[in-house]
């Protein structure tokens, strides 16, 4: 038998039906809800008499909308309906819930490995489209939209084209405060945020395969601005050591079993990619975005770009849009470009690992008054163990606002938003004009590249702090 990749194992293990030329019905394995997405998809339900298909299967929790100060006060009108609209959904349909009053409550692309409900794999589909981020478990996992939330939701299955296969081979070693997250932003800045469309990605190479699970998350979350339809990474020893603790597999009288089957899914040696790159570790520096797309990204020890010294026409024209949005000058320093606001969480980085590495630049320095600090954990789970070891009040002593969990800044649908004109150091996956409050100027780092900057006022290269981050 020829050999196969980790994606083209997954995709023929669920193909229920196929023909040439046309889109394959997928079978799928677990399905993720939240309260943004699934109103129209249950109403369609109820419109056609229809059930639930796999409740045993379906998981769905609040978090876009939810307030991560006085949460239960939500104050937008059409924020409450949702929230309220999830609630009734899933009583009705007799759905598990991660309601506000739930202390595994957040955000669904952190609490699905949290709970052990993500596994090697697994076909994984949400309305959110950084359901990316489940690939670091060796799953395929993809954003859908409401009609195909429907269409799951009553049926278990999802049309689907099939995608290409295109290896990302980071070689090399990462430089102390060189992340995960400055890995993908050099990925997306190297091949661009449509380089990888109609292509499922699977992350390779000594630089990937070091990370924690935590990091890996980091890395498949942001697949999607790449352009990919997902990101994978084949699951390891480091991937069974994190999934049999979980509260959803350490009691499995199979688990033995499951561990046997995930070994075996890694891409064979020899498969091939329909296409491939490979980038080396050792070279890159932290990541700053300076536009308005995550491809708009350049190394600390890098200036803002200058339109004028670039030859086609249309890149120029994008970046002096970007630059204008931005309010940034040709060839100015990154480490001269001050914040007024600073947020760490999100699904890309709001993992307790995030926290620990961010507290070791906080710790002992104090935020400056002008600047706006916000923590946000990315569920209940992580807040309580961050609380534990003291993490809540190393950001407070410091001068950072400590949050309830939630998705927060990320994406302006709840309270946590930017200013007009307002510039802020995010630990986010988007920098889309809007994408965090109306006008505000969203530059996306890594947790600590974060910290540095609240602490500075300004962005600073975190290598030059000489702090031990350990393996982060």
């Amino acid at each position: 038998m020829a050999p196969l990749t980790l994606f083209e194992k997954i995709w023929k293990k669920h193909v229920v039906h196929e023909e040439d030329g046309k889109p394959s019905l997928l079978y799928i394995d677990l399905h993720l809800v939240h309260e943004v997405t699934s109103p129209q998809a249950f109403e369609g339900l109820r419109q056609a008499g229809r059930k639930v298909r796999r409740k045993d299967k379906t998981f769905a929790t609040m978090d876009h909308n939810v307030p991560t100060v006085d949460r239960y006060n939500i104050k937008d009108p059409i924020s409450l309906q949702q929230i309220e609209t999830l609630s009734s959904n899933c009583k009705e349909f007799d759905i598990e819930l991660f309601d506000l009053n739930s202390p595994y409550q957040g955000i669904v692309h952190v609490i699905g490995p949290e709970q052990g409900l993500t596994r090697p794999g697994q076909t994984i589909v949400c309305g959110d489209s950084h359901t990316s981020t489940h690939g670091a478990f060796g799953a395929l996992a993809f954003g859908i939209g409401t009609s195909e939330v429907e269409h799951v939701l009553s049926t278990q299955c999802l049309w689907q084209n099939k995608p290409k296969t295109f290896e990302v081979r980071v070689d090399g070693k990462r430089q102390n405060g060189v992340t995960a997250k400055d890995i993908i932003l050099s990925i997306i800045g190297e091949i661009g945020t449509a380089g990888a469309t109609g292509y499922v990605i699977e992350y390779t190479g000594q630089a990937i395969s070091s990370l924690s699970m935590e990091q890996r998350m980091t890395i498949c979350n942001m697949s999607i601005e790449g352009g990919a339809r997902a990101g994978m990474i084949s699951p390891d020893q480091t991937t069974i050591n994190y999934l049999k603790e979980r509260p959803r597999i350490k009691n499995l009288e199979n688990l033995e079993l499951l561990i046997d089957e995930w070994k075996n899914l890694a891409s064979d040696k020899g498969s091939e990619f329909d296409k491939k790159i490979i980038l080396n570790a050792d070279d890159m520096a932290p990541q700053v975005s300076w536009g308005t797309s995550p491809g708009m990204v350049s190394g600390i020890d890098s200036k803002v770009p200058n339109p004028k010294d670039i030859e086609d026409s249309v890149k120029r024209k994008s970046t002096e849009d970007a630059l204008n949005y931005m309010g940034l000058k040709p060839n100015t320093n990154i480490e001269d470009i001050k914040i007024d606001t600073v947020f760490i969480g999100s699904c890309t980085n709001g993992r307790l690992e995030d926290l620990i590495a961010a507290s070791k630049v906080i710790q002992g320095n104090k935020v400056p008054s002008n600047i706006n600090a916000i923590v946000v954990p990315g569920s209940q789970i992580v807040k309580i163990k961050a609380e534990k070891l003291g993490l809540d009040k190393i950001f407070k002593d410091a001068g950072f606002d400590w949050r309830e969990s939630g998705c927060s800044m990320c994406l302006a649908m709840n309270p946590d938003k930017l200013s007009p004109g307002e510039r802020c150091a995010s630990t986010s996956n988007r920098n889309f004009e809007g994408r965090q409050g109306k006008g505000g100027r969203t530059h996306l780092v890594s947790p600590v590249m974060a910290a540095a900057a609240a602490i500075n006022g300004r962005f600073t290269d975190i290598r030059s702090l000489d702090l031990d981050l350990g393996e982060y």
